[in-house]
């Protein structure tokens, strides 16, 4: 299969070009000068990867960028996609956790609501984006990712000089659940999801296995052999991200249902062999 994929160049595409490439497909990366209808040509699917980093102070021109990278940019891809004679027959297009908000104890699956803060209302305008293909007669599947583990990069690229030192703990009270994935499933996902033509719609990119934080950070500590004791305060937090501090001290205890039903069985399913692995490779 000859898939393309835009964002290649960040921590997930590095992995996932990887994967793909040694599972024997012929990889296109769709770079930022090209027109997005040229590089297109010959795919016969895409996976969208392109977005500015959401880790980071929320300003009024960081929250532009974020919405525009993902919403505008999926658009033009989408549009680009429809001026095509041969279409690829589908896209893989990223979305995230964030489409569901703060939702505390609440199990939640594909079919539960969206939230109503800033994140959740970028990721349903980026998933609305995506599916216009679909008027096309493009199969497509938004893949909503949990907090990515994996080495040379994510969202423990930062944290690991800190808990390496034994200065890391629990964010705010530790008890907001926290979905989770194994860059190896997420690769493994988008595998399955190119190969399983009965898959379409938002798909839960996460371990079937949720955590508190304070049991992540007590699992990342142990794996480091370092105590992980020293809780950072919900003001802390707040002070130095912002609205942005929300994404770490909020609960969503989300399930890969749809991944599930369709009969994924996921590489790395448990926490502490996914940060026994990292901490290993670091």
């Amino acid at each position: 299969m000859r898939i393309a994929v835009t964002g290649a160049s960040g921590f997930i595409g590095t992995h996932l070009l990887r994967s793909l490439s040694g599972d024997g497909h012929a990889m296109c990366v769709v770079s930022r000068s090209q027109p997005p209808r040229e590089a297109l040509e010959g795919a016969d699917a895409v996976v969208n990867l392109a977005g500015e980093p959401v880790a980071q102070r929320w300003t009024t021109a960081a929250r532009k960028q974020i919405f525009d990278s993902r919403v505008n940019g999926t658009r033009e891809l989408v549009r680009a996609i429809s001026q095509m004679g041969r279409k690829p027959a589908t896209l893989i297009s990223m979305s995230a956790v964030g489409y569901y908000g703060d939702r505390g104890e609440e199990e939640l699956s594909e079919s539960s609501p969206p939230g109503t803060d800033f994140l959740a209302g970028v990721c349903q305008a980026w998933e609305a984006e995506a599916l216009r293909a679909e008027e096309d007669g493009v199969r497509v599947v938004c893949l909503r990712l949990g907090v990515v583990i994996g080495p040379g990069g994510g969202a423990l690229s930062k944290m690991l000089p800190a808990f390496r030192l034994g200065l890391g703990g629990p964010l705010g009270t530790g008890r907001q659940w926290m979905p989770w994935v194994d860059i190896a499933d997420v690769a493994g996902l988008v595998s399955f999801a190119l190969a399983n033509g009965s898959l379409r719609g938002p798909m839960n990119t996460v371990s079937p296995h949720p955590v508190r934080n304070a049991d992540f950070t007590a699992a990342l500590g142990r794996s480091l052999r370092r105590p992980a004791i020293l809780r950072v305060p919900s003001f802390a937090l707040q002070l130095a991200l912002g609205e942005m501090s929300g994404m770490l001290l909020w609960g969503q205890k989300v399930f890969p249902q749809a991944a599930s039903q369709a009969g994924y069985e996921f590489l790395v399913p448990s926490v502490e062999t996914s940060l026994r692995r990292l901490s290993e490779i670091h």
